[in-house]
């Protein structure tokens, strides 16, 4: 006779209990459950990264990123709280203002994970000067348009072309503020590659850097999926 199972482990999230399976994080407990903490680097495909700190928690009042910290019976995790949302807006704001995001002339405007997170955290303005990097954009390749001015460092394509593709297309180089996204190829233009339109690197930018040419603007501004519902209202959908 098969005993019946236990009731399962639970954390509290914002002093509600929530369920988790052995082996997942904060994050992607709280995504299954449907609870939303914000986030940007994080994707339910990949290994979890910890790169932009947006998903910053307290654990047992411990600081701790949601996407990396395992969840375990019994802990006390904070996330929306007035100062950790405020720490994550700070992130936001030097997001925006280290590259260059000039949303309503975007392509990627309505479907960017950026954008709809800074207005799930009412982020006012930059509230820091304006860096306006010189970056380029690279038009070479017959079916993809890259553009180097709204990358955040998040490492999705890296990740997506070594993992899924096998293909090492990207890299990150430089250090400290002169960090960028890098092409593998010896003119470092995307045309002198074998990447493909259809290369899983080339879906998973949640901001606008990898984009399909002669498709701009199918979708119009208004019909987008930000458009409709914030983002923490669509938690149980695809994170990208």
């Amino acid at each position: 006779m098969t005993e019946p199972e236990g009731p399962a482990d639970t954390f509290s999230l914002d002093s509600q209990e929530l369920p988790f399976e052995p082996g997942q994080t904060v994050l992607q407990a709280a995504v299954q459950a449907g609870r939303y903490i914000p986030h940007l680097c994080w994707h339910p495909d990949f290994a979890p990264h910890g790169s932009c700190r947006v998903c910053s928690v307290l654990v047992n009042g411990r600081p701790g990123a949601a996407c990396t910290v395992k969840a375990a019976a019994g802990i006390d995790v904070q996330s929306n709280t007035e100062p950790l949302n405020a720490h994550r807006k700070t992130l936001l704001q030097m997001l925006f203002v280290e590259g260059n995001h000039f949303c309503p002339s975007c392509e990627k405007s309505g479907n960017c994970l950026l954008q709809a997170t800074a207005y799930e955290m009412g982020m006012e303005g930059p509230h820091f000067d304006e860096v306006y990097p010189d970056r380029p954009v690279d038009a070479s390749h017959p079916e993809l348009l890259l553009d180097f001015n709204r990358c955040i460092l998040c490492e999705l394509c890296v990740r997506a072309s070594h993992e899924v593709d096998h293909k090492d297309v990207f890299a990150i180089g430089g250090h400290g503020m002169a960090t960028h996204l890098l092409v593998n190829s010896p003119s470092g233009r995307l045309a002198d590659t074998n990447m493909a339109a259809t290369d899983r690197a080339a879906q998973v930018c949640p901001v606008g850097v990898i984009l399909p040419k002669r498709r701009g603007f199918q979708v119009p501004i208004g019909a987008r999926r930000f458009d409709a519902h914030p983002v923490s209202e669509q938690v149980d959908k695809e994170q990208r």
